[in-house]
């Protein structure tokens, strides 16, 4: 079983509305809610490829009622933990003529000791049954910045690997705590490490940065693909992993949770690594084509699989 946890849940609003400008009045030309957190996103694309996955985390409010019952029209299993405060929205405006996005996210609910408690017992009762864990998103407000490493120091115990897909204080935090993964994007990777990358070689090294920090494997997500230091015994191997860009593009909202969501599912059905970044990538390309982070077509990721392609660039000893 795989287990994503989505500590800041969310309504999930997409709008399509042509020639967006701010300032001004717009009627959206299409609109999708969904149950989102990146966490359920992340379950979501493992769910349409066919692997078992059980979303948890918190919910609270009017906004958590929908998103459960979101949830019961996927037929996605959860057990998430009922707060007092309300669940947020996230808002994302598509302007399909400038293939432009705009997000708005609110910052959360308040998350009381006690149900904060409730949670992490819940994430350790589940985790007895699972294979892989995935912590992704951001926290609440007022839950600690080491939320996410008190898990998985408390997870360690457990025959279970974890993944985190997180940003900031919590991500650094997090990879202290030696993580299985860590999957940041460019600017979040540049965040972690403390300086902007300018060539392919900082990023390669930036991975293994990630590593020295505590993280056992490193993914950076970038525009053209991704990077990554995966371990095998005492070596570390070092991709670089690449999907041609669509000429089509319907939203790219979520297409990085739909990565780790491609990675972990094919990981969990025990495919060769490389083969994983490959399925990876074409998840999220997949996702770029439908409206709905994490949304995806199997045929279609089928299709975009045998466009991409890994490039093992290096072999370096575990130091």
């Amino acid at each position: 079983m795989i287990i994503t946890v989505t500590a800041n849940a969310a309504i999930d609003k997409t709008l399509t509305v042509p020639n967006f400008q701010t300032g001004f009045r717009h009627r959206a030309s299409e609109s999708l809610a969904l149950p989102g957190g990146k966490g359920v996103n992340v379950a979501r694309a493992i769910s349409a490829v066919g692997q078992p996955v059980i979303a948890t985390g918190l919910l609270g409010g009017r906004a958590g009622q929908q998103i459960l019952e979101g949830l019961a029209r996927e037929k996605m299993l959860n057990d998430f933990v009922r707060i007092a405060d309300e669940s947020r929205t996230s808002t994302a405006v598509i302007d399909p003529t400038t293939m432009s996005q705009t997000e708005i996210i609110e910052y959360g609910p308040l998350v009381a000791a006690d149900e904060l408690e409730s949670l992490t017992a819940e994430v350790d009762h589940l985790a007895k049954g699972a294979r892989y864990v995935v912590l992704a998103g951001s926290l609440p407000r007022k839950v600690p910045e080491d939320y996410y490493g008190q898990i998985i120091r408390l997870l360690a115990k457990r025959r279970c690997f974890v993944a985190l897909d997180t940003y900031g204080e919590p991500l650094r935090r997090g990879v202290k705590a030696k993580p299985w993964l860590v999957t940041p994007n460019i600017r979040e990777a540049e965040d972690l490490v403390m300086h902007e990358f300018n060539s392919e070689e900082d990023i390669v090294d930036a991975t293994g940065l990630v590593c020295e920090l505590g993280a056992q494997n490193a993914i950076i997500k970038s525009r053209e693909g991704c990077y990554a230091r995966l371990r095998r015994g005492k070596r570390y191997h070092i991709y670089k992993a690449t999907v041609p860009r669509l000429t089509t593009i319907v939203s790219t909202v979520g297409s990085g949770d739909a990565f780790l969501g491609g990675f972990i599912a094919y990981r969990y059905q025990r495919v060769e690594p490389t083969e994983c970044l490959r399925w990876a990538l074409a998840c999220a390309a997949a996702n770029t084509q439908r409206s709905g982070a994490g949304v995806l077509e199997p045929s279609e990721a089928q299709r975009l699989f045998e466009t991409t392609a890994v490039t093992e660039l290096d072999v370096v000893p575990v130091e």
